[in-house]
């Protein structure tokens, strides 16, 4: 049964990853997300910001849960035109120079249009520039190269360019046969797939959780204040579904379900991570339990704004975060069993 639901998630995460929706730049995506929903028979409702927020369903609806997974990734904006008609860009979100080099984008202007182009390094040529192996990358010595005849500061503004609009990089999904996904932005579009194939495991098979469960896909995870709002009443659990580290000095590989005690922020609810940890013991599910050095999550921002809410952290496992990341329908599956044991 899990499989063709994983199946499900898998390929929905794919359609998700192909819109891009660098935060500030999600109306497409959260309209597609709104859809899927819609065709598994829910209702989901747009939130003022432009996330989606969805009712589940479940029985008590005064010790709710809310699910929170992110569609908004990382990305640019342009920040000047510059005389030579190269484009300076701002990172929006985390985004690191280091790993967005050589990276193809679409420039997203706001009334003309899409065009493509690469991030370089200003000077780009190796058999040109002496000093290209020395040249730290941050987006002083990075540039959007525009595939345009332009050479000019004029020349793209003709085009309709202008500062302000935003820089979408390419995902470059692939899964391969022994099952790992790569991609660009997992974080947190994997998350979002598996919460719909989650939805669509209720649903399908007639399961009515003990608990009222909502699902908030929020869009401004990546610049911190995605959770920050649109918490039901009746919500006394806040659990983020995001992606879980994989890294030196951690437990978590691909293939599990990573359960997060502790991150940035602080530690997760002590009741939440033993609930967790039970739920994956006596469901002989492939967790680890890890501690997250750099992170911060939409649960984190739910108690930053204020909610009375315990919360907590879980995801499939993720390598090489905010860069071309990976991850395997193992995780996939793992995540899914863990909320089916946890919640029902």
């Amino acid at each position: 049964m899990s499989k063709n639901y994983v199946d499900y998630m898998v390929e929905e995460t794919k359609n998700i990853l192909a819109i891009d929706s660098p935060s500030g730049y999600t109306k497409e995506v959260a309209d597609y997300v709104m859809g899927e929903y819609k065709k598994l028979g829910y209702e989901p409702k747009l939130t003022v910001k432009g996330g989606v927020l969805v009712p589940i369903g479940g029985r008590d609806k005064e010790n709710a849960v809310l699910l929170e997974a992110h569609i908004d990734t990382l990305g640019a904006m342009v920040a000047e035109i510059k005389a030579n008609g190269r484009l300076r860009v701002t990172a929006v979100g985390g985004m690191n120079a280091n790993n967005a080099e050589g990276e193809n984008c679409k420039v997203v202007t706001r009334f003309n249009g899409k065009y493509d182009g690469t991030l370089q390094l200003i000077n780009a040529s190796i058999h040109v520039n002496g000093e290209y192996n020395d040249t730290k990358r941050s987006y002083d010595s990075v540039e959007v190269v525009l595939d345009e005849k332009v050479k000019s500061k004029e020349d793209v503004e003709k085009l309709g360019i202008m500062t302000g609009d935003f820089v979408c990089f390419d995902p470059r999904t692939t899964v391969t046969a022994s099952g790992y996904i790569k991609s660009r932005f997992l974080d947190d579009k994997l998350s979002v797939g598996i919460l719909l194939g989650y939805a669509k495991y209720l649903k399908e098979e007639n399961v009515t959780p003990e608990r009222m469960i909502y699902q908030h896909i929020t869009v401004f995870e990546e610049v911190g204040h995605g959770g920050a709002a649109s918490v039901p009443e009746g919500v006394t659990e806040v659990l983020s579904v995001d992606m879980g580290c994989v890294g030196d000095g951690l437990a978590c590989d691909e293939t599990q379900v990573s359960i997060c005690a502790k991150d940035s922020h602080g530690p997760y609810h002590y009741d939440v991570v033993n609930g967790l940890v039970k739920a994956a013991k006596e469901n002989n599910i492939d967790f680890a339990v890890d501690v997250y050095p750099y992170y911060g999550s939409d649960a984190d921002v739910a108690l930053t704004a204020g909610y009375d809410v315990r919360h907590g952290l879980i995801g499939s496992g993720v390598y090489a975060s905010h860069g071309y990341e990976r991850s395997h329908v193992d995780g996939v599956k793992n995540t899914f069993e863990l909320l089916k044991a946890y919640l029902g």
